[in-house]
């Protein structure tokens, strides 16, 4: 079992910046596949962006050329850097991971299908 928590969460004008983390424990076996998701009020959870083992990255394109995925293997976080941000990123960011990601590889965008261990999630408001 993994168990997932974010941090970095918290409220920002338009146009700025944050930086999430998610920090993996447990069965770091089937945490070869990690991702961001979101969900905003009154709509269905949505891929953010996907990181491979190797390095492979994918994103949706509503945050494509603006948030950066990333991952420190020794610290065994997960990172999502938010750039330029606008009010319609905000949602509860949640991260999550699995062994496998074959879905958002075929597709080419994150697939929520595809993840088994979900974090709490943490809050994100932009403001104009």
């Amino acid at each position: 079992q993994v168990h997932l928590v974010e941090f970095g969460g918290g409220s920002v004008q338009a146009g700025g910046s944050l930086r999430l983390s998610c920090v993996a424990s447990g069965d770091l076996y089937n945490t070869y596949c990690m991702g961001w998701f979101r969900q905003a009020p009154g709509k269905e959870r949505e891929g953010v962006a996907v990181v491979e083992g190797d390095g492979s990255t994918y994103y949706a394109d509503s945050a494509k050329g603006r948030f950066t995925i990333s991952q420190d293997n020794a610290k065994n976080t997960l990172y999502l850097q938010m750039n330029n941000l606008k009010p319609d990123d905000t949602a509860m960011y949640y991260c999550a991971a699995d062994r496998f990601c074959g879905g958002t590889v075929f597709h080419g965008s994150p697939r929520e299908a595809d993840f088994g261990s979900w974090g709490q999630g943490t809050q994100v408001t932009v403001s104009s």
